[in-house]
């Protein structure tokens, strides 16, 4: 059972930056993928950005440059640092991981991640 604890989130002017923060109860560089993902209010929840155990990135395309994800494997923590923040930003933001595992495929996609964070509320106003 992997848990992972997240933190970071809260409130800013469009044009803001915010770090989330997830801990994983696991060693994140060997054999698990982790990702971030977010679900505003009436809408499906989607991928932002992922990495895999080997450091590979993966980003939604929409993010356009203004997230970064990255990790600390001696804290066994992953971020995601966040720029340049838009109202269409706001939303609960999920981490994620899955594993032990050798391939990180699919890893944009919520349906094959089975452990999540609590959620963070990220909310960015014009």
């Amino acid at each position: 059972q992997v848990q992972l604890v997240e933190s970071g989130g809260g409130s800013v002017q469009s044009g803001g930056s915010l770090r989330l923060s997830c801990a994983a109860s696991v060693d994140i560089s060997s054999r698990y993928c982790m990702g971030w993902f977010r679900q505003a209010p009436g809408k499906e929840r989607e991928a932002v950005a992922a990495i895999a155990s080997r450091g590979t990135i993966t980003y939604n395309a929409s993010i356009k440059g203004r997230f970064t994800i990255a990790r600390d494997v001696s804290k066994n923590t992953f971020y995601l640092q966040m720029n340049g923040l838009q109202p269409e930003d706001t939303a609960i933001y999920y981490c994620a991981a899955r594993g032990p595992m050798d391939s990180c495929s699919g890893s944009m996609l919520a349906r094959v991640y089975n452990f999540w964070g609590q959620g963070t509320q990220v909310t960015v106003s014009s």
